[in-house]
């Protein structure tokens, strides 16, 4: 099932079937029967927002085999985890916000998992009814600064620095799903989760021997080789097989 959050006057989730959107009710992060109004829109005239409403997003680094080996990494022994804030959330076609505070910001290409209800202390072979899907991200950073600080919360957390969309795809393998990231058309990351270190059901069941995790909250996977820096007026497509594409324009920002 895909689903997705639009305004139309209001906002609503939807089911997602082709070029038309029929609004949902009942809530998605429950487990109950979905009921499908009668009407439905085009996707055409709906805007597309942000596919959920996190508390909090945990990302993962180094979590690739490819991204570890161009930068010349050991593959770490357990999960590394930063979070941004929910705050840095923008949609499919919302700007990114390039901070005059950086002189170099990069795109990275992610699979992100959106929560599906309360998890804590899961086993692997729990974490599966614990998760409704899967929608792609980009987790913009600010590397001068991540490098400066050597650590990484200023760096990650500018507002608009986490773009996720457009949909959320509820039937997906989370570790083999193909990954590209366009910089304006041009392919600058491409690979596949089955290169992940650590699997979806390692990184959740790890996650929440750490911290509760509720619905809607996400986590990000983390990036493939391939990471790169983008300027004022770029476009960056983030593209996961299943889901669809994530398109979001570089600006410059207007703030002194």
């Amino acid at each position: 099932m895909i689903i997705g959050r639009f305004w139309n006057g209001r906002i609503f989730n939807g089911l997602v079937t082709s070029k038309r959107v029929y609004p949902i009710h009942g809530n998605i992060y429950q487990d109950q029967q979905y009921q499908l109004d009668n009407q439905s829109y085009l996707l055409s005239e709906l805007r597309i927002l942000p596919p959920c409403v996190p508390g909090k997003i945990i990302c993962v680094g180094l979590n690739y085999r490819d991204h570890s080996d161009e930068l010349g990494f050991a593959y770490p022994e357990e999960p590394v985890l930063f979070m941004k804030p929910p705050s840095g959330i923008i949609g499919p076609g919302d700007n990114i916000i390039y901070p005059k505070m950086s002189q170099q910001v990069d795109y990275e290409a992610e699979l992100a998992v959106v929560i599906k209800k309360t998890a804590r202390y899961l086993k692997p072979d729990q974490v599966f009814d614990h998760i409704l899907g899967y929608t792609c991200a980009n987790d913009v950073t600010a590397r001068d600064l991540q490098k400066k600080d050597g650590q990484w919360t200023r760096a990650k957390s500018f507002d608009t620095f986490a773009p996720i969309g457009p949909f959320i795809n509820t039937e997906l393998n989370p570790d083999n799903l193909e990954i590209k990231l366009f910089l304006n058309g041009e392919l600058r990351q491409h690979s596949n989760t089955k290169n992940f270190i650590f699997s979806t059901t390692e990184l959740i069941s790890f996650i929440s021997q750490i911290m509760t995790l509720n619905p809607g909250d996400l986590v990000l996977t983390g990036t493939p080789s391939g990471v790169g820096p983008m300027k004022e007026g770029d476009l960056v497509q983030v593209e996961v097989e299943g889901i669809g594409k994530l398109s979001n324009t570089v600006v410059n920002s207007q703030h002194d």
